[in-house]
């Protein structure tokens, strides 16, 4: 059967991405797409979203079914994307942040790495195993791709955890280079570049233009300035809020600008990380320090700011649904979301080039085995084939490290249900390990464990 599947379907704007690109693809236009979400109203605002985008941009060839069963939704399915959010942003992201604040641990997004990222992949690895269990009956062959985060911990327990075969997409890698050149008003023509590294840090580890080394060229301007906004590129990303984006341009000093902690880390260990300064400032012990306050101004840190992020998109969908949902001329321009054209290529055997996240299996070769790292993969007839990186620098391989461990203490947690697992994870991360005594961490994690309540399961 060709179909596709989709968890967590209520993700409107983002199923219009995912699936608008679907149905502009020629070889997935008569396919079924089968929504899923157990939101009844957002499940009933994609469909109708997506049967409007079907109709004007489609000439109705595919057939839009929403599903309640779950089991029915996965039936036959040759591929499943998965966006759900367990536990939303009331109660559970609210927990994630207001539990460690007490403690005296702030945080900007807490959803890849650090405590918020511990307990938000314990609370979404069960939900996830339960939908392998599923697949396993009633669509064994078909390919997972994974847009939820915590993505290394998720993708990890599926290929621990699962038969599934699965892969796990970000965006950051696609806004990596437009985000830093753009910043510095640099050319990005005849460029080829290599990144490579684990989720959220990934590294930019080669850059030529036109054959030559690129990166003294970046090093010197990023310590020179000025840095320009990313106005433009936004736009271009977002172009469902691209109203809200301020029109005119600006230039900031290299001491004040909203990439300072990228800067920075590309500063001490020579190479620009993939993923925003507003994630990467809480996966390090340098720059959120409850002792140390005026760091958050120097490096101009937004806590707090995914909580942020939620209420204003709350607030936004009000507007937006009208325009999307109720909107019967709606159409759909194919985005830069890689799920479309992973699928075509292995339809079609039209090569496509995309930045995925898997089992590392000698991969990075400083990196263990059995963790996921994110490397530039090839997708073709055959599937998916990883590209080969080789060693990292040191000391980008040290820093991934930091984190590696405590993904695969995560999942082991997840798994076997110990809680051990999640104090050693906990004591673990360099930036509550930073702050806090033995005492005070496993404290937090006990305090985090019973405000979840039921959205986790039993730790023994």
């Amino acid at each position: 059967m060709n179909k596709i599947t989709f968890l967590g379907a209520g993700s409107t704007i983002f199923a219009k991405n995912v699936l608008g690109d679907c149905l502009q693809t020629d070889c997935l236009r008569e396919y079924e797409y089968a929504l899923y979400d157990i939101n009844p109203q957002r499940l009933e605002e994609s469909y109708l979203m997506l049967s409007n985008i079907n109709t004007n941009s489609n000439q109705g060839k595919a057939k839009i079914e929403k599903y309640t069963d779950r089991l029915e939704a996965l039936r036959g399915a040759k591929y499943v994307i998965n966006a759900i959010q367990v536990g939303g942003y009331d109660p559970c992201t609210i927990t994630d942040f207001e539990i460690p604040k007490k403690y005296g641990i702030r945080q900007t997004i807490g959803d890849t790495h650090g405590i918020g990222g511990i307990f938000r992949a314990l609370r979404t690895i069960p939900v996830m195993l339960d939908f392998a269990k599923d697949m396993e009956q009633v669509c064994p062959d078909a390919l997972f791709i994974n847009y939820t985060n915590p993505m290394s911990m998720l993708t990890l327990a599926m290929n621990r955890g699962t038969k599934i075969k699965t892969i796990g997409l970000c965006h950051s890698h696609q806004t990596c280079i437009p985000e830093l050149l753009g910043r510095l008003q640099l050319p990005i023509d005849g460029l080829n570049y290599k990144i490579a590294g684990i989720n959220h840090q990934a590294w930019l580890l080669e850059i030529s233009r036109y054959g030559e080394d690129y990166y003294p060229t970046i090093r010197k301007k990023a310590l020179e300035g000025p840095i320009h906004d990313t106005y433009d590129l936004m736009r271009q990303i977002h172009p469902d809020t691209a109203d809200s984006v301020p029109k005119e341009h600006r230039d900031f000093p290299v001491d004040d600008h909203d990439d300072m902690v990228r800067f920075e880390l590309m500063k001490q260990f020579g190479y620009y990380i993939t993923e925003s300064s507003e994630h990467s400032a809480e996966y390090y012990p340098w720059f959120i320090k409850k002792d140390h306050p005026e760091l958050i101004d120097a490096y101009n840190i937004p806590l707090d700011e995914y909580p942020r992020r939620c209420i204003e998109q709350q607030e936004q969908w009000k507007a937006q649904a009208e325009k999307l949902v109720h909107n019967k001329d709606l159409t759909h321009t194919r985005s830069r979301e890689y799920a479309s054209g992973i699928i075509e290529a292995i339809e079609t055997g039209k090569p496509y080039s995309f930045a995925g996240n898997v089992m590392n299996n000698g991969l990075i070769t400083n990196l263990p085995e059995d963790c996921v790292v994110e490397v530039t993969c090839l997708a073709n007839e055959g599937g998916i084939q990883p590209v080969h990186i080789g060693k990292l620098p040191h000391q980008l391989a040290a820093l991934n490290m930091t984190h590696v461990g405590i993904h695969q203490l995560v999942v082991d947690a997840a798994l076997t249900e110990k809680k051990e697992c999640i104090y050693q994870a906990a004591l673990l991360d360099p930036h509550v390990g930073s702050e806090l005594t033995i005492e005070e961490i496993h404290n937090l994690v006990d305090d985090l464990i019973a405000a979840h309540g039921d959205w986790l399961p039993t730790y023994h």
